[in-house]
């Protein structure tokens, strides 16, 4: 009849045949969480395009500060790569129908350094490619800058969104190279998009990361029940986040225009679109943007952040 049984006593799910602290949710069919009950899966997420945007040879973008632990910034990039394979092994295991490819977009990094790149994903069970950003090709486009790391940063960013909207078929996911992510990050992701936008009725933005900006001033948010935790909605976000093909081709100018400029802030066309669609970030964090450790774009609140670095080595 389209219901489920719950023997509260034995806390179990007779219909489900499964303990009720197990995971209960169906992906692309139902997601259930207790006690709210269940919401039918309308917005089915079928793909998801990655792409994982690196420059091994800038420490940080603009800035002269060191990131969190003080390393040469191809350690930072390795370790985001890692933990980004193994998020996605794990959800894999899980959601087997859900078709997930990577493109690897390199900007200027060092033979040496993009081998111990490609060295990572050998022996993965998706489907990984690699590209590199042409600069000659956006010298018209974008503005001069005040230096080629800000040019370099534009290009990239430009060409890692034409890739975008040439290769997404269903939802794409932008990631920086200096974030590293608990493993179950994209089995959140996934399942908590499908859960939110079927809610909503409407494709959404999300972005893994609390960064700690967004508890700097009185900002009123609304609080979203996820897969397995709770998400809040924001209007800012940087250049990490996931969004679907419809919502990257309605925006295309402000993608486009993001990257004409350095603008202050430098996400200013990006977040011009949170003010008119659902962007939400995780209670607590999935993602952490390993910068300055006095950073208010940096390091999420309440981490093991030693650990996460460890676990990622």
């Amino acid at each position: 009849m389209g219901y489920e049984i719950i023997d509260q006593n034995s806390f179990t799910s007779p219909t489900l045949d499964r303990d009720l602290n197990k995971d209960l949710s169906k992906i692309n069919e139902k997601s259930i969480v207790l006690p709210l009950g269940e919401v039918k899966i309308s917005r089915k997420v079928k793909s998801i395009l990655i792409l994982f945007r690196t420059n091994s040879n800038i420490e940080i973008w603009d800035q002269n500060k060191k990131r969190l632990f003080e390393l040469p910034k191809i350690e930072y990039t390795l370790r985001s790569l890692n933990s980004l394979l193994k998020s996605i092994r794990f959800s894999k295991e899980k959601y087997s129908n859900i078709k997930i490819q990577l493109i690897i977009i390199d900007d200027n990094t060092n033979e040496t350094n993009l081998n111990k790149i490609k060295n990572l994903t050998n022996n993965s069970n998706f489907e990984i490619t690699f590209t590199k950003v042409d600069h000659n090709k956006y010298r018209e486009l974008i503005k001069k800058q005040k230096n080629d790391q800000t040019y370099s940063n534009l290009a990239s960013l430009l060409y890692c969104y034409e890739t975008a909207k040439k290769n997404t078929d269903d939802l794409v996911f932008f990631v920086e190279d200096d974030y590293l992510h608990f493993e179950p990050m994209m089995e959140e992701m996934i399942a908590s998009y499908e859960r939110i936008s079927s809610q909503l009725g409407n494709d959404i933005f999300m972005c893994p990361a609390d960064y700690p900006y967004l508890y700097m001033n009185n900002q009123k948010t609304n609080i979203l029940i996820g897969n397995k935790r709770h998400w809040r909605t924001v209007n800012e976000t940087l250049c990490t986040f996931m969004t679907s093909k419809e919502l990257l081709e309605k925006y295309w100018d402000n993608f486009y225009k993001t990257c004409l400029d350095r603008h202050d802030p430098f996400e200013k066309y990006i977040n011009d679109i949170y003010n008119k669609e659902i962007c939400v970030s995780p209670l607590k964090s999935l993602s952490v943007h390993f910068t300055n450790i006095n950073s208010s774009y940096g390091l999420s609140p309440f981490i093991d952040y030693q650990k996460l670095w460890d676990e990622n080595k």
